[in-house]
Order: C-alpha cells, then structure tokens, then sequence
C-alpha cells in the first residue's frame, strides 16, 4: 500500500467531524449536573452518551481508515518532530477510545437504561455493580482530562507549525 502525501477529503471529514463532537462532548460533561445513585439519566446524560457512542463509531473508522489510506509523515519534520507527531496521534485514538468507553461502561455499571438519541436502546456492556461503576467513573475521568491535555499538545503543535516555522505541516489537514 502506498502511502499520500496529504489527507484526502474522508479523514478530512473524520478528523473535523470528531473534533466538532469532542468540543461539543465536553460542553455537555461539564455543564450537565451531577447524577447520583438511584437517579435515572435525562436528557443530557442520553445526548452525552449517545454523542460518546457517535465518537467512538467515528473514531473506529477513522481508525479503519487511515490504516487503508496511509499519509506520509510530512518529510520537511525533524525526526524528533516525526517521533512526537507519530506519538501524539497514535495517544489520541486510544485516549477517545479510552474516555469513549469507560463512559459506556461507567453507563452500564449504573445500570441504566439509555438509548441512541432516543432512537432505540444501547446494549449495556456490564451488569450493575456500584463499586465497580466508581471505580470506572474514576478511569473515566482521568481519560477525559489526559485526552484533553494530548488535544492541548496537538492544537500547540500545530499553532507551532503555522506562526513559528511557518511551514505546511497544518494545511494537510485543513479543509479544501
């Protein structure tokens, strides 16, 4: 398989579109009030985990899908700067994977029932447990803010890119 030298249109598309659903995602978590034990989800924990749900099937073919379409490490980067590119990205996919998941979970350990935007019902990936569902609450706060922090790195790399060495390194990922 030969690898491109930019990103085509579709992970484009992903890498925007799961950007877009991240910040949205985020927003939610933080402004949506804590649910206690015995509580059911309303309507923002169901658009939250269904969001979480939408990510983690995006971010699954994206996955798929950059490894049938290969793009190049940008060949002007340093090889420390290849390293840490390499690195940062390949920490994304499993941080979203992680967060994505241990929401589910955590969904699952509480023993609700939720559906996909209130299309139809989400499977439930455990039985409920409360130690267990605090437990996975605790990984899944340690892996919402250790992805934000890699999102951070990324966002600084590519600013870094633009202002400071003034390259392309940005704009094969940018729309057009």
């Amino acid at each position: 398989m030969i690898a491109r030298l930019q990103y085509g249109t579709t992970a484009k598309v992903f890498h925007w579109l799961i950007v877009g659903l991240l910040v949205v995602q985020y927003l939610i978590g933080w402004l949506m009030p804590d649910i206690h034990r015995g509580q059911e989800p309303g309507a923002g924990m169901t658009a939250h985990i269904s969001l979480g749900i939408s990510i983690l099937i995006l971010i699954v073919l994206r996955f798929i899908w950059r490894l049938t379409h290969p793009v190049s490490l940008e060949s002007t980067l340093q090889p420390w700067q290849r390293l840490s590119s390499a690195l940062v990205h390949w920490t994304l996919y499993v941080l979203v994977l992680a967060t994505t998941l241990s929401g589910w979970l955590f969904a699952s350990f509480r023993g609700w029932t939720v559906s996909f935007f209130d299309l139809f019902p989400l499977p439930m990936l455990a039985a409920d447990n409360a130690a267990a569902g605090k437990a996975i609450d605790g990984w899944h706060q340690v892996a919402e803010w250790t992805l934000l922090v890699f999102v951070g790195l990324h966002v600084l790399a590519a600013l870094v890119h633009i202002f400071v060495y003034r390259d392309r390194v940005m704009q094969r990922m940018l729309p057009g």
